[in-house]
């Protein structure tokens, strides 16, 4: 590997307390075993195409600062920058990564030609996926960057552009077929509005339902295994979006048929920007039955913007990863590094660098998680708290005994004064510490 773009001479792996955490794993060991499961099946990682070979470090007041010796608007610079994406895929161990279109080939002067340049890229990525073993998490569309897509996708107001991101969606998913990939996520997109004075948003909802059970219905057709994903996003990039949050996303799949066939896949920047925390999101989406993969990054709190971060709080991960394992964990899901380096991190070490710390980070949080669940404490908590719906009186109001009428003769009767019982919340608080 001396002659590559990151000279490494060999690939990074797990070196315990010996490692530097920087270009070795100190907490990542893939063959440990957590909970009955190595901890890479646990984990699942997957690094995206886009932040790290396509992102140019622009920001909204400064232009590029990376110069990457791939960027190019041509099939040549594309196959240069898939060689060194799976270099980098294959010296960090991870054995996902995942694509929006847009990203692995240039646009064409036609959607014929686009959809060429994606069929050659494809080819190209399955040789390299059978080299190195590398799958494939999911695939998806850009469905906003060209200005085309300004009002939206499958919201657009013009039939037109609906069609057109019908086409470019049906191109995508026939890649992530053709590629074995296990999930299609839609679409990190601008269906939403900026303001209701040119927007009929019940007209939008029905046009996106439509577009939503079109691709569930091509997915049966071709017949592609994969989970169909939604990502939720609360502000990106429009004033509103329609798929705000989890539980968004959940009354939407209700109305228009979807909650059996779509699940989510859930940010962690996503989750704050609307208000929520992470674990919120994944708690809810599992006890919806819709939870599928999530994006692995966090925001600047200063800043109040998506900021695609790498993970390096433990404990906000440990809590998340209690959520998931508590769930039963990933199935076809994973999780993604959706993140991106800061724009004066120029080195090709930063990119490889910023993995193994968000990696390591995800490692002890897995393994504090773990903990977590195996002693007991937090479970042991609930269970007690809400103790009195498994019998009596809370388990007559669930079943549907007792009425309004019901209970309030019931109250009378007893002469029922309930006392205020301690949710402990600090002390519950202070359990946590004791893992991570």
């Amino acid at each position: 590997m001396t002659d590559s773009y990151f000279k490494l001479e060999s690939p990074i792996t797990f070196k315990g307390e010996a490692g530097d955490g920087i270009l070795s794993y100190r907490h990542y060991d893939p063959d440990e075993v957590v909970m009955g499961k190595r901890m890479e099946d646990h984990l699942r990682f997957a690094v995206c195409y886009w932040h790290n070979f396509v992102w140019p470090g622009t920001d909204p007041f400064g232009g590029q600062t990376f110069e990457r010796p791939w960027f190019g608007d041509d099939m040549a610079a594309a196959r240069h920058k898939a060689d060194v994406a799976f270099e980098m895929f294959s010296a960090l161990g991870v054995p996902y990564f995942c694509f929006h279109d847009f990203d692995v080939r240039p646009e064409g002067a036609s959607f014929a030609e686009s959809r060429r340049n994606l069929e050659e890229i494809t080819d190209y990525f399955s040789k390299k996926m059978e080299q190195t073993g590398l799958k494939l998490l999911w695939g998806t569309a850009n469905l906003f960057s060209h200005r085309r897509f300004m009002a939206g996708a499958a919201t657009n107001p013009d039939p037109d552009v609906v069609a057109y991101s019908a086409a470019t969606v049906k191109s995508c998913i026939d890649a992530t077929h053709r590629l074995g990939g296990e999930n299609y996520v839609l679409w990190g997109g601008r269906e939403g509005y900026e303001t209701l004075l040119n927007t009929r948003i019940g007209q939008e909802m029905d046009q996106l339902g439509r577009f939503l059970n079109m691709v569930v219905e091509y997915k049966h057709r071709i017949g592609f295994t994969g989970t169909i994903l939604i990502e939720p996003k609360p502000q990106e990039p429009t004033k509103h979006q329609y798929d705000h949050d989890v539980a968004t996303v959940y009354g939407f799949l209700k109305r228009y048929g979807l909650e059996d066939e779509v699940r989510v896949n859930i940010e962690q920047g996503h989750a704050i920007l609307a208000g929520h925390s992470f674990e919120h999101e994944l708690a809810l989406a599992y006890d919806l039955g819709i939870f599928g993969s999530i994006d692995m990054n966090r925001n600047d709190y200063q800043s109040g913007w998506d900021t695609d971060q790498f993970p390096n709080d433990v404990a906000e991960v440990a809590l998340a990863y209690y959520q998931i394992l508590k769930g039963g964990g990933f199935s076809t899901g994973g999780t993604n590094f959706d993140a991106k380096l800061r724009r004066q991190s120029i080195d090709p070490q930063d990119l490889l660098a910023a993995h193994v710390g968000g990696m390591d980070v995800c490692a002890r949080a897995l393994k504090a998680a773990a903990a977590m669940l195996e002693d007991g404490t937090l479970e042991a908590a609930l269970d007690e708290r809400y103790a009195g719906w498994k019998s009596g009186l809370g388990m007559d109001i669930l079943n549907g005994t007792h009425d309004l009428e019901s209970l309030a003769a019931h109250v009378q009767d007893t002469g029922l004064k309930p006392q205020p019982v301690s949710g402990r919340q600090e002390i519950l608080e202070a359990v946590i510490n004791r893992f991570v």
